[in-house]
C-alpha cells in the first residue's frame, strides 16, 4: 500500500507496549524532576497562521529550550534516573546533533561526565556547541551508524551508560512532559502536529495526550524522502529505507524502530508526508510570521498542517516546533528555496541581442514593473547562442506568484528567448 501525502493509515492496536513502564504517572513524575532544571516552553497563538488555515494555530516552542531542542527533556530525565554508581561511570551517546547537546547539558547540570561519539562529518558548529556544554567528543566513522556502533563498543568496555536518542523508556518519558505542558497550557486541544524522526517525542506526547484527552487527534509528519515510520505503519513491521533524501537531518532516519512503531500504532490518527520544498517554505513562514527559527525537522510539522488543512478548520491545533538548531548556510539556502516556492523570487535565463543598450532596456523594464534585480550574470560565450546574441541569468525579487507571472509575460515580449530556472 502506498499512502498519499496526507492519508490516514489504518493500523491494528497492539496488546502490549514494548515499554509498559511509560505511563502518565511516570511522565508526571518526570515533570516534577525536570521542573528543577527547565521552565515550560511557551505555547503561543499565531494570528497569521490561524487566519490563513481557518483554525486556532498554537506553536509549542521547544526551540526555546536552553539547547534549542526538546531533546534536553529526555536526556536530562534519563541521567537523573541513574544510580550513584552509574553516574560515577559516566554516560555515552552517539549523535551528530540535538541529542548530543541534550546529553551534554543534562550531564553538566547533574555532575556526570559525558562522552559523545560523533561522525567525522558532523558540522563543526555542532561539535563546538557540544564541547562548550562540557562533553568529551570522539569523532569516529563516516556516518551515524558507525558512530553508534563505536559508542556501544565503548559502553560495553568501560561500563558507561549508553543513552539512546529515542529507544529508551526514560528518554521517551522525559519527552512526554511536552504533552503534559500542552494540556496545562491549552486543556481543550483538538489536534497535535509533530514531526517524526526516531519517534521518541511523539511516543511520549501521544501516550500522555490520548490518556488524558482521548478526543485529541494526533498527526505524525515525516519528510517524503525519509518516511521510514510511515512505511513501517503501512507494512506493520519496521522498515529500513534504501536511502534517505531530505535536508531535514533531524528526522532523516533510515531504519525505523519497531518498538517505537508499536507504541505509535494505536495512538496516531494521521500520518503525513511532506516534500522538502514545503518544509523549506514552512521554515520561512515561521521566520516571517512567527519570528522564530526552526530547523527543517521542526518545520515539517507545520508543513504537514497545510496538507490536512481541510480537516482542522475551526479546531485548536498545536504545532510542536521541536528544534531550532540550524546551520546558517543551510538557512540561507532554505530561505532562497522558500522564496522561490512562495513566488517571491524568480530565476530566469534570457537571451538578448548583443548590442549596446539591450541589457539596459531589459533592466529598465524590470524596474518599471516594480521588481528588483538581486543578481545578473552576463555570459557572451554560451556556445548555443548566435554570434549576435548574449545570455543573461537573472535572479529577481518579486511580490508573489501573480506578480511574477505578469513580469515573465512582459519579459518574454522583450527578449529573444526566456527560460525559467529553479
Amino acid at each position: 500500500m502506498t499512502a498519499s501525502k496526507s492519508e490516514s493509515i489504518a493500523v491494528a492496536a497492539v496488546d502490549l507496549s514494548p515499554f509498559p513502564q511509560i505511563t502518565v504517572e511516570r511522565v508526571q513524575e518526570a515533570q516534577k524532576v525536570l521542573k528543577q532544571y527547565l521552565v515550560p516552553s511557551p505555547l503561543v497563538l499565531n494570528a497569521w497562521l490561524s487566519e490563513v488555515l481557518q483554525c486556532e494555530v498554537y506553536l509549542k516552542l521547544e526551540n526555546m529550550q536552553p539547547i534549542g531542542s526538546f531533546k534536553i527533556r529526555g536526556a536530562t530525565y534519563k541521567i537523573s534516573k541513574l544510580t550513584e554508581q552509574q553516574k560515577k561511570q559516566g554516560v555515552i551517546a552517539a549523535s551528530a546533533g540535538n541529542h548530543a547537546q541534550g546529553v551534554a547539558w543534562g550531564s553538566k547540570r547533574l555532575g556526570v561526565r559525558s562522552l559523545i561519539i560523533m561522525p567525522v562529518s558532523a558540522p563543526l558548529i555542532k561539535v563546538q556547541n557540544t564541547q562548550a556544554l562540557g562533553a568529551d567528543i570522539l569523532l569516529h566513522g563516516n556516518n551515524y551508524d558507525q558512530a553508534f556502533a563505536k559508542a556501544q563498543e565503548i559502553a560495553s568496555e568501560t561500563g558507561k551508560v549508553f543513552i539512546h536518542a529515542f529507544e529508551d523508556a526514560d528518554v521517551i518519558t522525559g519527552q512526554g512532559t511536552t504533552g503534559l505542558e500542552i494540556l496545562e497550557q491549552l486543556p481543550d486541544t483538538d489536534w497535535v502536529m509533530s514531526s517524526v524522526g526516531g519517534g521518541g517525542l511523539l511516543a511520549g506526547v501521544a501516550t500522555v495526550m490520548k490518556a488524558l484527552r482521548p478526543s485529541v487527534r494526533i498527526a505524525g509528519c515525516q519528510a517524503q524522502g525519509a518516511a521510514s515510520m510511515v512505511r513501517s505503519m503501512e507494512q506493520g513491521q519496521a522498515v529500513t529505507l534504501q536511502r534517505v533524501e531530505t535536508f531535514a537531518d533531524g528526522i532523516a532516519v533510515m531504519k525505523a524502530s519497531d518498538s517505537i512503531r508499536q507504541i505509535l500504532a494505536p495512538l496516531i490518527d494521521q500520518w503525513v508526508e511532506v516534500e522538502d520544498d514545503d518544509i523549506a517554505a514552512a521554515v520561512l513562514t515561521l521566520m516571517e510570521k512567527a519570528k522564530t527559527i526552526a530547523e527543517g525537522s521542526a518545520a515539517a510539522a507545520l508543513a504537514g498542517l497545510y496538507e490536512i488543512k481541510s480537516q482542522i478548520r475551526g479546531k485548536k491545533v498545536v504545532v510542536i516546533v521541536s528544534g531550532g538548531n540550524i546551520d546558517v548556510n543551510v538557512l540561507a539556502r532554505i530561505i532562497d528555496v522558500g522564496l522561490v516556492r512562495a513566488g517571491r523570487r524568480v530565476r530566469v535565463n534570457i537571451v538578448i541581442s548583443d548590442r549596446p543598450g539591450s541589457l539596459a532596456k531589459v533592466t529598465q523594464l524590470i524596474a518599471d514593473q516594480g521588481a528588483n534585480i538581486l543578481q545578473a550574470i552576463h555570459d557572451r560565450n554560451e556556445p548555443s547562442n548566435q554570434l549576435n546574441e548574449t545570455e543573461v541569468a537573472l535572479t529577481l525579487e518579486t511580490r508573489g506568484p501573480e506578480f511574477s507571472r505578469k513580469l515573465i509575460e512582459e519579459l518574454r515580449k522583450s527578449v529573444i528567448r526566456l527560460e525559467l530556472s529553479h
